[in-house]
């Protein structure tokens, strides 16, 4: 039997979703998640990639979104070695912390992630108790490559997240080289890891990974991160412009085969939008929508596969 397909977002809060995606009567917070809740059955949270959540803030998540409701969950950046500026720790580890010349944590001890992972940890309970959370999306920027240090930490932090599900996105196309591709699904799945399958341009530099269908836990996760090859790797504006891309039907027609082979060896399955940027339908429209309308990519294109689903009579979830 079919897994369920749950389809959602990578955030709720992004701007182009606040500014097209929320009609001029839904204000606030709490009324953003209420509406986003009762068209998508699950969503990242990613505001947690840049500081560390707390308890009462994630218990207002709990509180706004309805029972059934899966909410995954990204990392804080000191615990996938990202460069964090000393400013985003909670005040009272700044003064521990080793820093560079700009300011930003440089290789703290593991005792220092260690302490940052129970926090995290901890804050989540809201969600663990009302059985909304997901997974944490462990999201590793290029420069950790194949290699034993890497494979090691990978270990240790999986033990650091005390049971909860660890989703792992690689950001060196190596980890799925031809060299390296067996050796990394096999240890994400020998160490009950969930890899994460990516749509991303085809820009043939180092720092995209391939699509690679597979999977390594029962459950299935993709992101869709756009095509956009111009902006991947743009110096300037915002991180944002890397993922601003509208889908065409076609495109998103391409992965109904995909989506229905990762559901037939799944227990779920996700398809998790990170297109986050706003768009302009060309005439005579894609869909339903209407030619000249602007729209926030990431829930337009989600409500677009979960059509295409439905159409090839898939199990695709809808709140």
């Amino acid at each position: 039997m079919a897994a369920a397909i749950r389809i959602g977002t990578c955030s709720w809060a992004d701007e182009s979703l606040t500014k097209y995606f929320y009609p001029s009567s839904v204000k606030g917070a709490e009324e953003r998640l209420r509406f986003y809740a009762d068209r998508f059955d699950t969503v990242e949270a990613n505001s947690t990639y840049y500081r560390l959540p707390d308890r009462e803030m994630v218990q207002r998540w709990a509180d706004r979104t309805p029972d059934g409701f899966v909410m995954h969950v990204k990392a804080f950046g000191v615990m996938t070695r990202h460069p964090v500026k000393v400013e985003q720790l909670p005040p009272d580890l700044r003064d521990e912390a080793p820093r560079d010349e700009r300011g930003r944590v440089d290789r703290p001890p593991r005792e220092f992630r260690a302490e940052v992972f129970r926090r995290f940890h901890d804050a989540l309970e809201p969600l663990r108790e009302t059985r909304k959370l997901g997974a944490i999306l462990m999201q590793f920027p290029p420069y950790v490559v194949p290699r034993p240090a890497a494979f090691d930490y990978l270990e240790w932090a999986h033990e650091q997240l005390g049971g909860d599900e660890m989703l792992v996105e690689f950001r060196h196309a190596s980890w799925l080289d031809d060299e390296h591709r067996a050796e990394t699904l096999t240890f994400l799945e020998r160490n009950h890891m969930s890899y994460v399958i990516v749509d991303a341009p085809r820009t043939g530099g180092r720092n995209v990974l391939p699509t690679v269908v597979a999977t390594t836990s029962p459950t299935a996760y993709v992101r869709f991160h756009g095509r956009n090859a111009a902006t991947w790797n743009k110096r300037t504006g915002s991180a944002a412009e890397r993922f601003d891309y509208l889908y065409s039907e076609d495109e998103l027609r391409a992965w109904v085969d995909p989506l229905s082979e990762l559901a037939g060896r799944s227990d779920t399955v996700y398809a998790m939008f990170n297109n986050n940027g706003r768009s302009t339908i060309p005439t005579p429209g894609l869909g339903e929508l209407v030619g000249g309308e602007t729209v926030a990519q990431a829930p337009v294109n989600a409500q677009m596969l979960r059509t295409l689903l439905q159409d090839a009579s898939l199990p695709v979830t809808v709140p």
